[in-house]
């Protein structure tokens, strides 16, 4: 059977983009860097996004394309005969379904603030010892988070569901393109907001004086460097999937910077929404995770047509979050498809089915389940999941791509340039080799070690 193909290269853009574009973005970014210091950080992250981003990028786009299968299938066609690498594809898939078990799950609470917001269930009322009850009553409740969690999961099938380009391809353009326009709609509106001035300051005037003496140059440099790797949803095979619907006629080279421009600029514009905002009001950017669900909320039941505005903000963040959920059903159903020679209808049906078992975990873990705490007291089983795959997963799965694309005993770095400079457009110069082979993979590792140092610190 003949290999589906996206319809255009803007479709290969915005599906890939819109992978890469989700919570990373929109969220942590801006946490993380209000934590660090603000506009300096933001360099650091720009510099790492560049030199560690890129290349993997290509190295996944690359394994897809030339292969022509889901992340499993791909390795296997291009491994050296008797080695063992499409282990690392089976480790990708296992991600996938990890991500989707509680990235569901807060898809849900964002589907749930957007009503509440726009049918004013969330408003003026509320101070913020209200908004902080709001949200654990969301968490408390277990058959409300299940409905939610269905109801994320049912729409992410149904657009795979619908077809590669038609549903898709097709679906994730437009909400690209409505995401876009939202958020550069509210970035003016906070930008113009009483008192956004130092928020504005903060953000786009760099002090490295402040990031060495208050936050610790070290460990600014390492959230940068993790931040800047987490943010492209890399080592899980997710782009590989995209790059196998994709043809000769592009470099992808040219194609991953254009997707990362794109990937950066929703990172930027959140930044321009949330900085301003919560200068205007008082609220701590660099406030963790809250920042979404507590922190925010605040500022807008605070804002004068505050529940449009919520309303418009939490529907920006379920266009980048649904991005992420479909692209990554998308290759969960390829693999399927593939290797176990499903439909695609039959694929997504069963698939729907196991991740909301699976995510019931996650669910319980604010209730039933609260008792269980995998990373120490405080944590959840949402903490243990995001852990596994932001600190293992992803950069053990993009070393081994990168070692997979640079070493003679993986797939090689001569047929690797082939496939990543085949077409029109920016090329991967071949005096790159060693620097992809022997300092990329030990910046990665360096990540990953920290990353998970940090946690158990």
């Amino acid at each position: 059977m003949e290999r589906e193909k996206l319809s255009s290269r803007l479709g290969f853009i915005l599906l890939s983009a819109g992978c890469a574009i989700g919570l990373g973005n929109v969220w942590r970014f801006p946490y993380i860097t209000g934590r660090y210091g603000g506009a300096a950080f933001v360099l650091l992250y720009l510099l790492f996004l560049v030199f560690m981003g890129v290349p993997v990028m290509i190295m996944e786009f690359a394994i897809g394309r030339a292969g022509r299968m889901n992340i499993v299938g791909a390795m296997k066609k291009l491994e050296p005969e008797g080695s063992k690498w499409h282990g690392v594809g089976y480790a990708a898939i296992t991600g996938n379904y990890l991500l989707l078990m509680y990235y569901s799950v807060i898809t849900g609470w964002l589907l749930y603030y957007f009503w509440s917001f726009l049918s004013g269930n969330l408003n003026a009322s509320f101070d913020t010892a209200a908004v902080e009850s709001f949200f654990a009553g969301v968490t408390a409740s277990a058959p409300l988070q299940t409905i939610l969690t269905a109801l994320a999961l049912i729409i992410t099938a149904g657009v795979v569901i619908i077809g590669l380009k038609n549903g898709v391809e097709k679906i994730t353009k437009v909400m690209m393109v409505i995401l876009f326009i939202l958020m550069i709609v509210l970035a003016i509106h906070s930008c113009l907001l009483p008192g956004g001035g130092d928020g504005i300051r903060f953000y786009l005037m760099p002090d490295f004086d402040n990031l060495i003496h208050e936050y610790g140059f070290s460990e600014s440099l390492f959230a940068a460097m993790g931040q800047a790797f987490f943010t492209l949803s890399l080592g899980i095979g997710a782009m590989a999937i995209f790059g196998s619907y994709f043809d000769r006629n592009r470099t992808l080279g040219g194609e991953s910077v254009r997707i990362i421009c794109l990937d950066t600029m929703v990172a930027l514009l959140s930044g321009l929404i949330i900085f301003p905002a919560c200068s205007s009001f008082g609220v701590e950017a660099g406030s963790g995770p809250s920042l979404l669900f507590i922190s925010l909320p605040n500022v807008f039941t605070q804002m004068r047509m505050g529940g449009i505005w919520g309303a418009v903000f939490f529907l920006a963040m379920l266009f980048a979050a649904f991005s992420t959920l479909i692209a990554v059903f998308e290759n969960i159903c390829a693999y399927w498809i593939d290797l176990r020679k499903l439909s695609r209808k039959k694929a997504a049906a069963v698939n729907l089915v196991l991740l909301f078992v699976l995510s019931m975990p996650c669910v319980l873990g604010y209730n039933v389940l609260s008792s269980i705490q995998p990373l120490g007291a405080g944590s959840t089983i949402l903490d243990g999941e995001d852990f596994l795959v932001s600190n293992i997963i992803l950069p053990l799965g993009s070393l081994a791509y990168v070692l997979f694309c640079t070493h003679r005993y993986g797939w090689g770095w001569k047929p690797f340039i082939e496939e990543a400079n085949a077409g029109e457009g920016l090329k991967v110069p071949a005096g790159l080799r060693f620097y992809c082979a022997w300092i990329l993979p030990i910046i990665i590792a360096v990540v990953c070690v920290n990353g998970i140092i940090g946690v158990f610190a």
